[in-house]
């Protein structure tokens, strides 16, 4: 072992029993370069990040040009920032005229906070409603809406009241009523197994919260930006939430996220008391920079498109390679599931593809399912030398 690894192991939080333990030298593209001289192909795009591979020629030149004019320089939301405004006013060209208002954070899981607070502070409501499966987040308010019992039991009582609803099942939203402040779903479920719902369903959500006068969130941390073949997932849906929140992609590889939605909405936070909600480092200019120069490269390179059709060879490839100990593949654009006839036969496919040069993972929420979430940027003969090595994986289970 290494001192870099042992060091890890020893000074360097750890997040389970077992990390995977690469050691990144550099990367490039969407492969991973390690210490020992092997290369890794990046297949989930550290967990949806780096929706562009790494090392984009765009965004790091971006990066470059903010970092020579400054970092942080006060509290979000105080100065005029050039790298946050631009990025806001393109993000809100692109979004329906009801989400225009961007407030960015650090992450993911502080702007499902701050959307929360949105939708207690403007309906005076103190419940609400999630999905079994559900993933949100690892701060105390987003763990409140976890669909996994498991995850929320070990720290006690969490922010609430909170109803879970068995997720896509249109008869179950009558228990959305007057009490609940908002519904938080993802448009996709991707640690709940690549579950994907009707349109239907998400019609009569939308309808159901008009008739309550519950605040619709949609969760696109992981949907956002291109992944599913369009530039937001809810726009597989014909419905357009009152908030959304981005993270994960937005910052072109560094943290950033947001929450979105209308000046009625976001503007609850400004007052009554002003700064009701706060970040220091939330929208970085940096981070900013960096999504900025990722969301245009997304555009110019049709990469949403690109993501259908690539989603699409990859999942009929897999099709092809199923054994008998794979139940499903379903996916929507590059995010894609393998869903295997036991937990451990998941487990063993992991290691098995891993050993054989592609890093692919499993889901928090669905044991038996693994998740691809390739780079938007993969190619024909990468995609090749990924299924290859997960067809060898494949015939290695037992």
């Amino acid at each position: 072992m290494s001192d870099l690894k042992r060091n890890f192991l020893r000074y360097v939080a750890q997040t389970s029993d077992s990390p995977i333990g690469l050691e990144i030298d550099r990367a490039e593209g969407c492969w991973l370069y390690c210490a020992d001289g092997r290369r890794y192909l990046d297949f989930i795009a550290g967990i949806g990040v780096s929706n562009l591979g790494h090392g984009n020629p765009a965004v790091l030149s971006a990066i470059e040009r903010q970092a020579k004019r400054h970092l942080h320089v006060m509290v979000y939301g105080e100065y005029v920032q050039q790298a946050q405004v631009k990025l806001a006013a393109r993000l809100a060209s692109l979004l329906p005229p009801s989400l225009s208002r961007i407030y960015f954070t650090n992450s993911g899981t502080e702007a499902i906070e701050g959307a929360m607070k949105v939708a207690r502070k403007y309906t005076g409501r103190p419940g609400f409603v999630a999905f079994d499966g559900c993933y949100h987040g690892d701060t105390t308010g987003a763990m409140a809406l976890a669909g996994n019992p498991e995850f929320r039991g070990p720290f006690g009582t969490l922010i609430g009241p909170v109803r879970h609803l068995p997720y896509g099942k249109t008869e179950a939203l009558d228990l959305v009523d007057d009490s609940i402040a908002a519904v938080v779903i993802e448009p996709v479920q991707a640690e709940g197994g690549i579950r994907i719902p009707s349109p239907e369903f998400m019609q009569a959500l939308r309808r159901r919260c008009d008739k309550t006068g519950a605040l619709l969130v949609f969760d696109e941390v992981l949907t956002g930006l291109g992944r599913t073949g369009r530039l937001f997932g809810f726009e597989h849906f014909g419905v357009n939430p009152d908030l959304t929140v981005l993270a994960k992609a937005l910052g072109g590889g560094l943290p950033l996220g947001a929450f979105c939605g209308s000046d009625e909405l976001i503007g609850t936070l400004a007052h009554d008391p002003p700064l009701g909600h706060i970040t220091t480092f939330g929208g970085h200019p940096l981070s900013c920079a960096a999504g900025l120069a990722a969301l245009e490269f997304t555009l110019q390179e049709k990469l949403c498109e690109r993501a259908q059709s690539q989603g699409s060879k990859i999942a009929a490839l897999l099709r092809e390679l199923a054994n008998e100990r794979v139940v499903d593949v379903r996916g929507v654009g590059l995010l894609v599931g393998i869903e295997f006839a036991q937990a451990a036969l998941a487990r063993s496919f992991v290691a098995h593809t891993i050993e054989r040069g592609v890093i692919v993972n499993w889901t928090l929420n669905a044991h038996r399912l693994v998740r691809l979430a390739p780079p938007l940027t993969i190619n024909d003969a990468e995609i090749e030398f990924a299924l290859q090595a997960m067809g060898e994986a494949l015939r290695e289970l037992r």
